[in-house]
């Protein structure tokens, strides 16, 4: 126990004294402080860091289950991620152009652009893969695939799209929930931010 006191006294006192050293050297530097009590004590904001323990499963069946939503989510994540990049391009060179008649124009030139980049490396993945597709564009965007394409094309083509998607098994308007149904999909996406996975 002793060991351990004078282990944060050693820790203290060369925090303190850090924090004097910079503060003789540099005048300018402000630091945030509290006062409690006549005593002004450093607030120093740390960053977050996260903790992860090491996935567990009960069957072997659990484990093929989690590896094959990894590997789904590792393919589907750059995408989307790309997309919401797209979005945040095309809504950025539509702000530009005042005329409606230059607006389509564009769009279409857009669309012919996406098409020729994204159809052939989309058409290559899974049915699961294209509804994880669906939930992560929802998380990276703010909004679902429908919302996306009604606001951008019109609501028939949002309508023509959503058919498409239904007779895949897959729902446009899947709305992304990190907190209950895809907290499984919003850990491994935290994994593969961090590096982990």
């Amino acid at each position: 126990m002793l060991k351990y006191l004078f282990y944060i006294l050693l820790l203290a006192t060369s925090f303190a004294t850090t924090l004097s050293a910079q503060s003789a050297n540099d005048p300018t530097v402000i630091r945030r402080a509290i006062i409690i009590d006549g005593d002004t004590i450093p607030n120093i904001i740390l960053q977050e860091v996260r903790s992860y323990g090491r996935h567990r499963f009960k069957t072997k069946r659990q484990e093929i289950r989690y590896t094959r939503l990894v590997r789904n989510v590792k393919k589907a994540l750059p995408y989307a991620r790309m997309c919401a990049k797209e979005i945040e391009l095309i809504n950025e060179g539509l702000a530009i152009i005042q005329t409606e008649e230059g607006r389509k124009e564009y769009l279409k030139t857009k669309e012919k652009e996406l098409f020729a980049k994204f159809e052939q490396p989309l058409r290559h993945l899974t049915i699961s893969q294209g509804k994880i597709l669906i939930k992560l564009i929802d998380r990276e965007t703010g909004n679902t695939s429908y919302e996306l394409i009604k606001s951008l094309k019109g609501r028939f083509a949002a309508f023509l799209w959503q058919g498409v998607a239904r007779l895949f098994g897959s729902n446009l308007k899947s709305e992304y929930d990190s907190a209950a149904t895809d907290a499984e999909i919003e850990n491994i996406v935290l994994l593969i931010d961090e590096g982990l996975i």
